[in-house]
């Protein structure tokens, strides 16, 4: 992949969409492209614009839009930016994700509360997504083994994942990285059992 010509496009597009939805999009996408070429400084700077493009986008969302916290809890995390992604996760939850009747909203809601260490709290959201049809079952997994700091079933669950991504036809913004992914495993890797991952083009080197 063309990594450089992806962000040089992911920056195109953050500069002359005037949606702050769409600004977060590209934005995030120019960050993972900077993540797939090595680049820390830029990495970090285009996800937190990122996060608060989508933070900013909320004034126009409605209050079932959860793309919007996820993404912004995820893009500080990939971001390192650990007191960032705890506001983000703080924030999640002072929507009312845990009460969401959709499984987006308890995906924000397992999210926020795995990054604030709140394990205990998480896994019934985990086991929540784990019981529905519409919801990815090896991310509602990798959320509870997380949750339950059980490294044997989280490794397969996290290799079932990353093999999805690998699958895949459409990614965000066309960028192709297994994002979910690498918030999991750093996540992980906070409680010691982050996954061995193999090799993969969805994944920095």
């Amino acid at each position: 992949m063309d990594w450089a010509a992806i962000a040089e496009r992911q920056r195109e597009r953050y500069e002359t969409t005037g949606k702050p939805v769409l600004r977060g999009n590209a934005a995030y996408g120019a960050a993972l492209a900077h993540l797939m070429a090595a680049e820390p400084d830029d990495t970090r700077a285009w996800f937190h614009r990122a996060a608060s493009a989508w933070r900013e986008s909320w004034s126009d969302a409605t209050p079932t839009s959860w793309g919007r916290p996820i993404g912004a809890t995820k893009a500080l995390l990939l971001a390192g930016d650990d007191d960032g992604a705890a506001g983000a996760a703080d924030w999640a939850l002072s929507l009312g994700c845990e009460e969401a009747e959709s499984p987006i909203g308890r995906y924000a809601a397992a999210l926020a509360l795995l990054t604030l260490a709140r394990d205990e709290d998480a896994r019934p959201q985990a086991n929540v997504l784990r019981g529905r049809d519409d919801f990815p079952a090896d991310v509602a997994d990798a959320l509870a083994f997380i949750a339950a700091h059980d490294p044997v079933a989280y490794a397969e669950a996290a290799d079932s994942v990353l093999t999805s991504f690998e699958n895949r036809d459409e990614y965000l913004e066309d960028v192709p990285v297994a994002d979910t992914l690498l918030v999991l495993q750093l996540l992980a890797a906070r409680r010691g059992i982050a996954a061995d991952l193999r090799e993969s083009p969805v994944l920095p080197v």
